[in-house]
């Protein structure tokens, strides 16, 4: 190829790459100033909605399904916290999906839980049931034994068959909850009678103190890589999905914490055994069942209701959660590609589908082979160092300004971290996590697309639960992460 058009092409990927880099930043600055904007005054509204007392027992009841698999080391600090939870009626449905440690008998040992005749029709597929135990001290408690289905799906299928009302939400064992979150998550069903999903903040827990089921102490993970976590956590709930909310786009409702209509769910065929993104493939398809049939519906996203999740602090678990989500981000978007510019599937299939898929589903791909890409233009003198470093300071300079924007958002709106020296830990990580972490993160994310491709088998990885938030000092297992 001549020299003159080497360097034609050199400039047109260069010009590529700067062309991606501002797409896909821009709609997260986007986004950001959409939360900055809406966000705050949100929160001072939102206190007129809260049900006066003397008016509770009017909300719908909910059921709480939590799915356990190994979870021996947290699941009693959660459910005692799930039973201080402020709301005049709700269930607490344990799933244990065949667990071969103690899960089942510190269960049993600490509510005093007997087995019970139970039938419930089954509406989803899961793996079946064993037994059905009811709480002697709690009326509200009880658990479903079934035998190991191998994905959280599966247990969530049985906890949707299980649930006795018609509201019901998802929860993984290791969560605490606010204890008035039911009363904000409730509003948007209360307000449209539409809604079918509402999805609500989460935080990390590690770092926190939990007592007697309640949550004593808000701080910051002990470690840099939970530090990091904080953040990436702090963008997703307070940046991007408020601003996806207010675009009417929301593809995603996290299986941490959500709250669905159990016949919509069921609608559309439970929750799916294929994919690792189960909770992103159950809302996209909501949003195809609804969108395309014309049918009127709303999913919803509320920041004031909290729930408080155990981030993984090893590499080893972080890498197979990253791996993890990216395989599962590919297997709903491909699953769901009938929404992708739909002519009815409005801002899901114009905006946010669009924008997981050729910004930031490939993004890892983009940026490793940019940053080669680059090195290599350096070396052999193909673009100056003054350029190389110009971008490489806007990059740095985007990514922590990103972060600094959902640090100010979480300041403005919560105070989740009252103390001045947490808020300069914040901005601190905000400013290292580029230099390594973000790169990190795109190479497990490259990996996870790799592996999707070759259709190499799927895991759900473990975790170890340190469960150091609780009081007790509940000994660490190796356990599943959902």
């Amino acid at each position: 190829m001549p020299q003159a058009e080497f360097a034609g092409l050199v400039q047109i990927i260069q010009w590529f790459f700067l062309s991606y880099f501002i797409a896909l930043n821009g709609t997260y600055l986007v986004l950001t100033a959409i939360s900055l904007a809406v966000l705050p005054r949100f929160i001072r509204k939102q206190t007129i909605h809260k049900l006066p007392r003397h008016q509770s027992g009017f909300e719908p009841p909910i059921s709480l399904v939590v799915t356990a698999f190994n979870e021996e080391a947290v699941i009693i600090p959660t459910v005692k916290a799930l039973l201080q939870i402020e709301y005049h009626e709700y269930e607490i449905l344990v799933i244990n999906d065949g667990s071969n440690d103690r899960t089942l008998d510190v269960l049993i040992d600490e509510f005093d839980m007997v087995a019970v005749p139970t039938a419930f029709r089954r509406r989803v597929e899961h793996k079946p049931i064993r037994a059905v135990y009811q709480s002697r001290k709690y009326s509200a408690l009880r658990v479903i034994d079934k035998e190991n289905g191998g994905c959280k799906a599966d247990a969530s299928n049985a906890g949707v068959n299980g649930a006795r009302y018609g509201l019901f939400m998802p929860l993984d064992a290791d969560t605490i909850l606010n204890r008035d979150c039911l009363i904000y998550m409730i509003q948007p069903f209360l307000l449209n009678p539409d809604t079918v999903g509402v999805g609500g903040n989460v935080r990390i827990l590690n770092g926190c103190g939990v007592e007697g089921g309640n949550l004593t102490r808000v701080g910051l993970p002990k470690t840099w890589l939970g530090l990091y976590q904080v953040l990436e956590y702090s963008r997703a709930f307070l940046t991007s999905r408020v601003g996806w909310n207010q675009l009417d786009s929301l593809p995603l409702i996290s299986g941490a914490f959500g709250l669905f209509n159990k016949e919509a769910v069921i609608k559309v065929g439970g929750y799916s055994h294929t994919s690792l993104g189960e909770d992103m493939d159950l809302v996209l398809r909501l949003h195809r069942h609804y969108r395309l049939n014309g049918i009127p519906y709303r999913i919803d996203f509320v920041a004031d209701p909290v729930c408080w999740t155990e981030a993984p602090e090893t590499f080893s678990v972080l890498r197979k959660q990253r791996v993890r989500w990216q395989r599962g981000l590919f297997d709903c978007l491909f699953e769901n590609r009938k929404l992708l510019f739909h002519p009815k599937s409005g801002g899901v299939g114009w905006l946010s589908f669009p924008f997981l898929l050729f910004l930031e589903g490939i993004s890892p791909l983009i940026e490793i082979f940019g940053m080669a890409f680059f090195i290599v233009c350096l070396y052999f003198d193909l673009v100056s160092f003054g350029g190389a470093l110009a971008f490489l300071i806007l990059s740095l300079g985007a990514g922590f300004l990103l972060s600094i924007g959902s640090i100010l958002i979480e300041e403005l709106s919560f105070r989740t971290y009252p103390k001045t020296k947490d808020l300069l830990i914040l901005v601190l990580g905000a400013f290292i996590e580029n230099f390594g972490y973000r790169q990190l993160m795109s190479f497990w994310r490259l990996e996870g697309t790799i592996k999707w491709i070759l259709r190499t088998k799927s895991s759900w990885g473990t975790m170890t639960r340190s469960a150091a938030w609780s009081d007790g000092g509940e000994k660490a297992a190796s356990l599943p992460k959902a």
